[in-house]
């Protein structure tokens, strides 16, 4: 519970804001970790805060092209018997024993995910969402998959497989978008953001007199 209220306490004031998830075993030279920094650094320009698990690899990558902009780099730092040291390009950095507090954190305060290459934890955050935006408990949001090469065979499965097996709704693969562009990644999610400040007036005007 107290990882939870820190979160809201310390996270409320940064939006928007965005969770970037790729694996955290890549080095700064993999051309991964620097389309992460140039996402970030783009992201944040336009004053969006960006949010990372807080480790090395990509995560490192967002908080470093955070950095360079004015949003806020924001790490949800995870204690791991491995893999996990907070890196040191963190405005904000939050501890969290458990991984629950920390995704629910990640979905609370996060306008859109965007998804670079990464194993099992990137997949689990990729499918934890799907899921959340999938059956309503999550208002839609942009799910942006970035390296199409990376997330082609994935893609293809869930169209074909599960949409075949019927598990999941013909609409369901929908829900992600793949893309190679970094331009296009912040062009979709100004408009997703700009989209939720006209309902934001919208629904304020309805109490005018």
């Amino acid at each position: 519970m107290s990882e939870l209220v820190e979160s809201y306490e310390r996270l409320d004031p940064i939006q928007p804001a965005i969770s970037l998830f790729g694996s955290a075993r890549l080095s700064s030279n993999s051309k991964h970790f620097k389309n992460a920094e140039k996402i970030a650094e783009k992201l944040s320009e336009e004053g969006f805060s960006i949010i990372t698990g807080g480790g090395h690899g990509i995560m490192a990558a967002g908080n470093i092209g955070a950095s360079k902009g004015k949003g806020l780099s924001v790490g949800l730092n995870i204690n791991l018997p491995f893999e996990q040291t907070p890196n040191q390009h963190q405005d904000i950095s939050l501890n969290y024993r458990y991984f629950f507090t920390r995704k629910a954190t990640f979905v609370k305060h996060s306008l859109a995910y965007v998804v670079m290459p990464g194993g099992f934890g990137t997949l689990d955050e990729l499918f934890d969402i799907a899921t959340l935006v999938q059956t309503k408990k999550k208002p839609h949001m942009p799910i942006i998959l970035f390296d199409s090469s990376f997330w082609q065979g994935l893609v293809e499965w869930i169209k074909t497989r599960l949409v075949d097996e019927g598990v999941i709704s013909p609409n369901d693969p929908e829900l992600l978008i793949v893309t190679d562009s970094v331009d296009e990644v912040v062009r979709i999610i100004k408009k997703r953001h700009q989209e939720n400040l006209d309902q934001d007036k919208g629904k304020k005007s309805e109490f005018v007199f």
